[in-house]
């Protein structure tokens, strides 16, 4: 181990269970790690630095480190006690600022959000606040640059979380996912997420954007680290007995694909057959994607957190405004939003019989269709990062649990490209597993 910053969430674990290194160590790794790397802080960011972090705080980070250490040498601490953490910046800490990057925001907490309270009661170390995509709004987080490529979006809406952890300046973050947005950031930053069946982890105290979406989740640098955080969040240790992955299906929905990305899925499914696994083709998908009905509905839900500030609208960025005068432009009727969530149902039991009918564990397909985009223009308008989105919302419609792992470099780009494995409603365990095992055959790559 050169630097305790390079431990991942189960080397960390290992680490400081043995006493070969202490809280303390990892957490002012990690705090040298910002000032290294991280670069200028700034709003709207600086075309020369990642930018992670909207905010850290030091004082209470080194004070955490302390206590966890104290829990250490007492004995039989939890797992995750003194490991480093960064929350995105949708999620409340009782007497932090929690602003969703935005102007619009700036509210001071007086209450932790369930998920930080069950990582903080888990002995975890909190360094900070990471930046968002304002209000989660979107698939890029312009202000902060991809450590793969400064001039590259780390994706977004959980951009910070993603790029903090390629830059390793922490082992272990949170993000949200409403249309992808733990999983988009995941793929253009080369780590790795899981988004559990919806309403496995609790949204309490966190910023929504459409809440009948939203999902709350881990995000780490392998798949692996993703298990023990998941555990925390769920309040559930992971089972011991899992479904193994016997036959999958190539996704049905995939259109047109970037050449590294076709060739990081070719790579995986190499891995998936390497590993004995029957891929197979399962022919059309069962239902269309949602597409409009998807929009629509998210918008209409926006509207309803962000009437509060109807005063600030002029606040906004560009494009989290369109998206408010697009929800009031459809004026979704009680009917038309009942009827989506009827559609809804109806598209989950029938991707669940489509699972069914074919004999299948799981879905592959690639997270994301492209490469990161150039920095610049994520915010000027609404509804311009649907490339990002376009494999990812499907699966917040139907709540069903993603697994994404990167599945390698492009040979063209040098960008990190990856691959997801989709499962029915409740499959998250087997598919972390399967996911383990399959990034033991890809690797994770670091910039």
């Amino acid at each position: 181990m050169s630097n305790p910053a390079d431990l991942g969430v189960v080397e960390a674990a290992a680490a400081l269970a043995a006493g070969t290194v202490s809280s303390r160590e990892l957490v002012d790794a990690c705090l040298a790690r910002i000032r290294e790397r991280d670069g200028t802080p700034s709003f709207d960011g600086d075309l020369s630095s990642i930018n992670a972090w909207a905010r850290v705080y030091e004082e209470d980070a080194l004070a955490g480190a302390a206590r966890a250490d104290e829990r250490l040498a007492r004995g039989s601490a939890p797992a995750l006690c003194g490991i480093p953490i960064g929350l995105k910046d949708l999620y409340a800490v009782a007497g932090k600022p929690l602003t969703a990057s935005s102007r619009v925001l700036d509210e001071v907490p007086t209450r932790d959000c369930d998920v930080w309270q069950a990582l903080a009661s888990e002995g975890m170390v909190l360094l900070g606040h990471v930046h968002t995509h304002e209000f989660a709004a979107g698939g890029t987080t312009d202000q902060v640059g991809n450590p793969w490529a400064l001039d590259r979006s780390p994706g977004g809406s959980s951009g910070g979380s993603a790029a903090a952890l390629a830059s390793r300046t922490v082992p272990a973050a949170t993000g949200s996912d409403t249309a992808g947005s733990l999983r988009i950031p995941s793929a253009m930053c080369g780590t790795s997420t899981v988004k559990a069946t919806r309403g496995a982890v609790s949204l309490r105290g966190v910023v929504p954007l459409g809440p009948s979406f939203d999902h709350a989740g881990p995000m780490a640098r392998s798949v692996a680290d993703c298990e023990p955080l998941l555990a925390a969040l769920t309040g559930k240790a992971a089972p011991d007995q899992r479904r193994a992955l016997r036959r999958v299906a190539v996704s049905p929905r995939i259109v047109e694909l970037d050449p590294d990305v076709a060739d990081g899925l070719e790579a995986a499914l190499a891995a998936l057959r390497g590993l004995g696994v029957e891929v197979v083709d399962a022919g059309a998908a069962p239902t269309a994607d949602p597409g409009q009905e998807f929009g629509d509905t998210m918008c209409s839900e926006m509207l309803v957190y962000h009437r509060r500030f109807d005063d600030r609208r002029g606040l906004y960025r560009a494009s989290v405004r369109g998206f408010l005068e697009h929800g009031e432009r459809v004026a979704q009727t009680a009917e038309a939003y009942a009827a989506a969530q009827q559609h809804r149902v109806e598209s989950a039991y029938a991707w669940a019989d489509w699972l069914d009918e074919h004999s299948l564990d799981a879905i592959v397909e690639p997270t994301v269709p492209k490469v990161a985009r150039l920095r610049g223009h994520g915010y000027d308008e609404p509804f311009t990062d649907f490339d990002e989105i376009s494999l990812t919302y499907n699966w917040d419609w139907t709540g069903f649990p993603v697994v994404s792992l990167p599945s390698g470099v492009g040979s063209r780009s040098g960008l990190p490209v990856s691959v997801s494995l989709i499962g029915r409603a409740g499959a998250e365990w087997d598919l972390l597993a399967a996911g383990a095992r399959l990034q033991s055959e890809l690797g994770v790559p670091s910039p």
